[in-house]
């Protein structure tokens, strides 16, 4: 178990370069005995990497926004799964686990730095209202709710205000018209001139 805690300091201390454990190049024979008698030393996993699945792709450049999105939703899931895999792997740890064991944090390696590079061609911007309802078990669908219900009390309130200003005018122009009616009916006819202009 003291190598397993080894191996996750070199992964925190930045010991990881282009996806292989400096730590597991570096050891001798001596310190693969006290490992428990494997001294395989690996540089890269024999397993399916997960870099395989998207050198095509990270080859040709994709303008298609939601298909970026789509690759860095894969990689998420992908990292999950390892993450998944790694810790079954720890929470039942031996000698025969060894192997399976690097392989795994070689994959979660190569698959962090893939999400990065595809992360990088997202530029889907998320709000940051939206990552504190998931920081708090909160439905994001929440946030959607929130903005319509919003937009809607907004909208109810300028109504409001332009039917005011609606009524305001039509009382002011009863009123004049009263008062002065020659200037009221001359103010509606240059009113009407202007309207059938703009439309014509």
């Amino acid at each position: 178990m003291r190598y397993v805690q080894t191996l996750l300091l070199g992964l925190s201390n930045k010991n990881i370069e282009r996806g292989r454990f400096p730590i597991l190049r570096n050891m001798d024979p001596s310190q693969a005995a006290a490992s428990g008698g494997n001294s395989m030393i690996i540089s890269q996993s024999t397993d399916a990497s997960p870099m395989d699945s998207s050198a095509t792709t990270a080859a040709t450049p994709i303008d298609d926004p939601k298909q970026n999105l789509t690759q860095v939703i894969n990689s998420i899931q992908k990292t999950l799964g390892i993450l998944h895999q790694l810790y079954l792997t720890i929470s039942s740890y031996n000698v025969a686990s060894q192997l399976p064991l690097l392989q795994r944090m070689n994959n979660l390696v190569l698959e962090l730095d893939n999400m990065t590079r595809l992360a990088e061609k997202c530029t889907i911007q998320v709000p940051m209202e939206v990552l504190n309802l998931i920081d708090d078990g909160k439905n994001p669908d929440e946030f959607t709710r929130d903005m319509l219900n919003g937009c809607i009390a907004k909208n109810q309130i300028t109504k409001g205000k332009t039917d005011t200003f609606k009524n305001l005018r039509k009382h002011l122009l009863d009123e004049l018209e009263q008062a002065f009616p020659d200037e009221v009916e001359a103010y509606r006819e240059i009113r009407a001139a202007s309207a059938a202009v703009s439309y014509t």
